[in-house]
């Protein structure tokens, strides 16, 4: 198969395998990974800020939050200087389980890329960001 879209689709599939199997024991899915990277990083954040930080839809993201909410992973407060939002933060249990989860996305891209020099590697990585960078910005035209 030569199709981009049809190797990048299945690659995610396979990417997205992989690191399911090793997060799972941890109590998460891989779509939640992106949000708790997000709130290991800066915890805290509004619906907002999560959504311009991770680039998808508002619906995913708020039945994401929802579903880490009931796992206990999150918890919603108000915010402090608007009534409207709330803030997001980590439990115990989310922060307990960040370096494991880390560890099995390291895992995960060693293994996708053991076939792959130093070189080769960098090279892949700056192509998928340049490819990310060209659909973006036919999404905006």
């Amino acid at each position: 198969m030569t199709s981009a879209g049809y190797l990048v689709n299945h690659m995610a599939r396979l990417f997205a395998d992989g690191l399911r199997k090793r997060i799972v024991p941890l109590g998460i899915v891989p779509g939640q990974f992106p949000a708790l990277l997000a709130l290991w990083h800066k915890d805290g954040l509004t619906q907002k800020e999560l959504l311009a930080l991770l680039d998808i839809e508002q619906a995913t993201l708020a039945n994401t939050l929802t579903r880490m909410e009931r796992d206990g992973l999150i918890k919603r407060k108000e915010h402090p200087a608007d009534a409207r939002a709330r803030t997001i933060h980590l439990t115990d249990k989310a922060r307990s389980i960040r370096d494991a989860a880390y560890k099995a996305a390291k895992e995960t891209n060693e293994e996708a890329l053991i076939g792959l020099s130093d070189k080769e590697r960098q090279v892949f990585l700056a192509f998928m960001q340049r490819t990310i960078a060209s659909l973006k910005e036919g999404e905006q035209s």
